[in-house]
């Protein structure tokens, strides 16, 4: 699917156009829940997340037939910079084992039957240490949000974007202090066995960016996008918007995918109302990011992992929410 923009204010007009749900077909969704047989609400949320998906989808009782996670990988300066307890090379070392099939979202992504596509985003050229200037240039965060679009399969009907980029926890922590404000270090965590000096690195680096880019604490979402993020979260917004504009429900999973998001929610926060929240993982920041962002996750496992993985294990609460409002009989059917 081509993305039909060109410039940053095509963009920005398209999320003022996005298409809604199908009123009808929530409607109807809401009427047969109420008609099956069990207490209304004996499901709890599983309830609420097939209405919402059969909305979504158009379709009074919908399947979930083929979801798809998409994995976008890239490279942050600030990787260098001793913020995480993964090297640098670690990015394009984790690519390699995606493309053997060695690593968790490989194994995730088949339990769940899950299309599985990897995209790599100029890992030869990281994005600027954001403590020094813009993360990207205004021709760079262009082509992320282009390939992020594209990279959305037409046939989706569920949609995980996810992420592999040493450093990016640093960039969703930065972003998430540019939108919402507050303490830097309240929205800084430590990253998988990093140490506490490597942690007041990061505190000092979000707080430097901060300082040093005046024009990404602005109240240009899109400003804090390219300031302050990177490719990878660059084209998780390109495809959060994209799946919206095809009707397709996305599963948010990492912080830096609720980075992304967030910058959806800052522009219009109607462009997320497709999206749920697959899991909190074991950054603070993303569980106080999905706070601001009214978003409840579904899991919380502790994962201290990007990889889409998180949203996948989601797609099959997805996927058991609408076989129940699919498959249930109704009390006019029990002899």
């Amino acid at each position: 699917m081509t993305a039909p923009f060109q410039t940053l204010d095509a963009f920005r007009s398209l999320i003022a156009e996005l298409p809604g749900p199908d009123a009808d077909a929530l409607e109807a969704a809401r009427a047969r829940n109420a008609r099956l047989v069990k207490p209304v609400g004996a499901l709890g949320r599983m309830e609420d997340l097939a209405i919402w998906y059969a909305g979504w989808r158009g379709s009074e009782v919908p399947v979930v037939d083929q979801p798809q996670i998409v994995i976008f990988a890239a490279t942050h300066g600030v990787a260098e910079r001793g913020i995480s307890a993964h090297r640098a090379a670690a990015t394009r070392e984790m690519v390699e084992n995606f493309a053997l099939g060695g690593a968790a979202i490989n194994q995730l992504a088949q339990s769940v039957r899950a299309m599985l596509q990897m995209v790599e985003l100029e890992l030869d050229h990281p994005s600027q240490d954001i403590s020094a200037g813009p993360a990207l240039s205004e021709e760079d965060l262009l082509a992320a949000l282009r390939r992020g679009w594209d990279a959305v399969n037409p046939h989706a009907d569920l949609l995980v974007p996810g992420d592999m980029a040493v450093g990016n926890t640093t960039c969703a922590a930065a972003m998430a202090a540019a939108l919402y404000g507050g303490d830097p270090a309240r929205w800084v965590g430590k990253d998988g066995a990093m140490d506490d000096a490597a942690l007041a690195r990061k505190v000092e680096l979000v707080e430097t960016a901060l300082r040093q880019q005046p024009d990404a604490t602005s109240a240009d979402p899109l400003k804090v996008l390219q300031g302050l993020g990177g490719r990878d979260i660059a084209a998780m917004t390109g495809a959060i918007v994209a799946a919206r504009a095809q009707g397709t429900p996305v599963i948010l999973d990492s912080y830096a995918c609720c980075a992304a998001a967030a910058v959806l929610a800052a522009l219009d926060p109607a462009a997320i109302d497709h999206v749920v929240a697959g899991q909190q993982g074991a950054e603070p920041g993303q569980g106080l990011l999905l706070e601001n962002l009214g978003l409840e996750p579904l899991l919380s496992l502790g994962l201290n992992m990007g990889e889409g993985c998180g949203g996948a294990l989601a797609i099959g609460v997805i996927r058991s929410a609408v076989a129940c409002h699919a498959g249930m009989i109704e009390r006019e059917e029990v002899i």
